[in-house]
């Protein structure tokens, strides 16, 4: 990790909805996530540091009621934790940056060509546009 804070100056950064998701693992409901029906071009970023953790290219319709992507941006952008929280096992998924919490990986995406729906949190991210060429006049 290289953006280290302390509890107080999270609280301080974020919104209370970013804090309860990023920061103490919590869920949004299902259906309500902004960023559930985004479908423009662009990075999705961690919603704590900034970092790029999902390119739009990979987001697809799950149906989950989150936003879902097949891939990281790359291999280095996210980790997988073993979550044995709230009766199952399931695997976590970290800002590599700051630690914060993203979501689950699932390998249930076989119609996906990983097989993996990176199952996010829309209060985790945000969408950062691909800027657009201006046109010649």
């Amino acid at each position: 990790m290289t953006m280290q804070l302390s509890d107080d100056e999270w609280k301080q950064k974020l919104t209370p909805e970013q804090y309860a998701s990023l920061r103490q693992k919590a869920t949004e409901a299902p259906f309500t996530g902004k960023l559930l029906n985004e479908h423009g071009s662009g990075d999705f970023v961690c919603g704590a540091c900034g970092a790029v953790v999902f390119k739009s290219d990979t987001k697809f319709e799950s149906g989950s009621g989150w936003p879902s992507f097949y891939d990281p941006a790359n291999t280095t952008a996210i980790k997988l934790v073993e979550d044995k929280s709230h009766g199952m096992v399931r695997t976590e998924v970290a800002c590599v940056n700051c630690g914060s919490h993203l979501g689950h990986m699932f390998e249930d995406a076989v119609d996906q060509p990983t097989g993996k729906r990176y199952c996010i949190n829309s209060s985790c991210l945000q969408f950062m546009p691909q800027e657009t060429e201006p046109e010649d006049s």
